[in-house]
C-alpha cells in the first residue's frame, strides 16, 4: 500500500512515520520547501523524542519519502490522508 500524507507537522509527519514503521510506503508532502529539504537532511522540524531515529530508518529502508510535489503524490497513492 501507498499513502500520501498532506502536511508535515506534529500530526501529519509522526503519523507518516508510524504508517511507515508498520511497512507501508509512505510519502509526506508538504508546501514548505525548506521543511522539506531539512526533513531530507533528517532535521526535524518538531520535536518528538526517538522520531528522528524512526524517521532515518525509514527513509533508508525506502518506505518513506518526503516532497512538495502535491500532485505526483497523491496520483502515486492508494491513499491520501490530510
Amino acid at each position: 500500500m501507498r499513502i500520501a500524507m498532506i502536511g508535515t507537522g506534529y500530526v501529519g509527519l509522526v503519523s507518516g512515520t508510524c504508517f511507515s514503521e508498520f511497512g507501508i510506503t509512505v510519502t509526506c508532502v508538504d508546501k514548505d520547501a525548506r521543511k522539506i529539504e531539512k526533513l531530507g537532511e533528517n532535521v526535524m522540524p518538531i520535536y518528538e523524542p526517538g522520531l528522528d531515529d524512526l524517521v532515518a530508518a525509514n527513509v533508508e529502508s525506502g518506505r518513506l519519502t518526503f516532497t512538495t510535489d502535491l500532485k505526483s503524490a497523491v496520483k502515486d497513492a492508494d491513499a491520501v490522508f490530510r
